[in-house]
């Protein structure tokens, strides 16, 4: 039976919903050492760097930076290493189809504990242009105005 029960979010990766248009996501585990769990355990993570490949069968996190464990001495890890992506085949042959047809990269999109677990949330994911970005913001800026408008007109209708 697990320590914890639920979810605890360590890091997310907000810049990722910018600068990419998200397709699918999958859970996947991580293969990590004591001093990067303890590392985690205290919160510190970043992710937006980071990236997943597909290597012979096997999915990989690069770039992710999980600092090194205060406490930690000579047993300490290196902070950007490349970690194992814990995923079942099927996933594995649905992330490498989609990334060789072209135009599709892997990013993590949230790092976080499940049930005591370490999971990281990997996102299928296709580049935005420059134009798509301007786009978005406009479209939420309208939103929010929009919104803006409506509750100070009901304000004054009451």
């Amino acid at each position: 039976m697990p320590r914890e029960r639920g979810e605890k979010v360590i890091a997310t990766n907000r810049r990722a919903r910018h600068d990419y248009s998200i397709e699918k996501t999958y859970e996947a585990g991580l293969v990590l050492t004591g001093t990067e769990v303890k590392s985690l355990r205290q919160g510190r993570a970043n992710l937006t760097d980071g990236y997943a490949y597909i290597d012979a069968g096997e999915a990989f996190l690069d770039a992710v930076h999980i600092p090194e464990y205060s406490q930690g001495h000579w047993t300490n890890h290196a902070a950007k290493r490349v970690r194992k992506l814990l995923l079942h085949k099927d996933e594995i042959i649905k992330l490498s189809h989609a990334v060789s047809a072209g135009g599709y990269t892997l990013i993590p999109m949230k790092l976080y504990f499940s049930d005591g677990r370490a999971k990281v949330e990997i996102a299928v994911a296709k580049g935005k242009a420059e134009y798509d970005k301007r786009q978005t913001l406009r479209e939420r800026q309208d939103k929010r105005e929009a919104e803006r408008a409506m509750r100070t007109r009901n304000r004054l209708g009451e």
